[in-house]
């Protein structure tokens, strides 16, 4: 029996020590980096186009990129980004050739929104918003907008301040986040019609969904509705003094979500933050202004329709 637990408890130190191996092999490297594919893409830039594609930036873009000391997406400190990703900096996406994307082809960057690989292989973690299923339009229109004259994106040198990401984010980027596949098939632009479709769409696309489904880590952006806690809220991102900021049940359960609300009430929260009888919403949520009553309707409509989760959030009011 000495025998039998002598070689149990050796098995088990050669795992450990593997195991430890493997973390120190992981924390002394960066971020996995992959093969690039070249894809043949050229922006087809229009007034309406770049309209269209600087509602989307700001909605998508701005929060994470834009410096208010320049005005600019040159990039900044991610103040709510959960401290176990690690200090994270999102970096200069003007039209800057030396600091920000001014000489990246078109085709590198619908491969970086697409797949989430950038043009020198390296990996985006899980925080950079992913766009697999956004509508090759749109695409086009983000694009777009970010060739422009629009004064955000103007050239501007300032620096990226490199990130440095966790352990955790080392682990996650080998294991459970890996890039996405490039579709091969067109991707049309939703049924405007069509309510429902339309509220899918945005709530997907707009990363609605990454926030307030129940953790970063565990998110799917391929299969959006596949990631845990789906709409159920509980997430945790930070305000911009680093406080936890639990995000909303959105789902229709009528106790903890959003199943008693009027269309009315959740289009004014979404547009202009303003919740009824109680606190605006605070960062980081931002308002959506930018949405027509129709699109944040169609948001709530889709809502209504995925299933009902009962988690109880309490609102993070300071």
């Amino acid at each position: 029996m000495k025998k039998v637990f002598k070689i149990i408890g050796v098995g088990l130190g050669v795992i450990v020590l593997l195991i430890a191996v493997a973390l120190i092999f992981i924390s002394a490297n960066d971020i996995p980096s992959y093969e690039v594919e070249k894809i043949d893409f050229k922006a087809k830039s229009s007034p309406e186009a770049i309209a269209r594609g600087e509602k989307l930036a700001v909605m998508l873009c701005a929060s994470c990129h834009l410096n208010h000391q320049t005005n600019k997406l040159t990039g900044q400190k991610m103040m709510d980004a959960p401290p176990e990703f690690g200090e994270i900096y999102s970096q200069n996406i003007t039209q800057d050739k030396t600091y920000g994307i001014g000489d990246w082809t078109d085709g590198e960057l619908v491969y970086l929104l697409r797949t989430g690989i950038k043009r020198d292989g390296k990996y985006s973690p899980p925080y950079m918003a992913k766009l697999p299923h956004m509508a090759d339009e749109d695409i086009n229109a983000i694009i777009s907008f970010l060739r422009s004259d629009h004064p955000m994106v103007k050239a501007d040198p300032t620096p990226d301040t490199p990130p440095n990401p966790s352990l955790l984010t080392k682990i996650l980027c080998r294991l459970a986040f890996k890039p996405l596949p490039m579709p091969t098939e067109a991707i049309p632009l939703p049924n405007g019609d069509n309510a429902v479709e339309l509220g899918k769409y945005l709530a997907h696309n707009l990363d609605c969904f990454s926030c307030h489904s129940a953790d970063f880590k565990t998110n799917d952006f391929l299969n959006p509705e596949l990631s845990a806690g789906y709409f159920a809220g509980g997430n945790k991102p930070l305000d911009m003094e680093g406080r936890v900021m639990l995000t909303s049940n959105l789902t229709p359960d009528k106790e903890t979500g959003i199943g008693n609300w009027t269309k009315e009430e959740f289009v004014n929260a979404v547009k202009y933050g303003q919740k009824k009888g109680e606190k605006a919403l605070t960062y980081p949520m931002l308002p959506y202004p930018q949405l027509t009553d129709s699109e944040a309707g169609a948001i709530f409509e889709y809502l209504q329709t995925i299933p009902p989760i009962k988690n109880k959030v309490e609102r993070s009011i300071y």
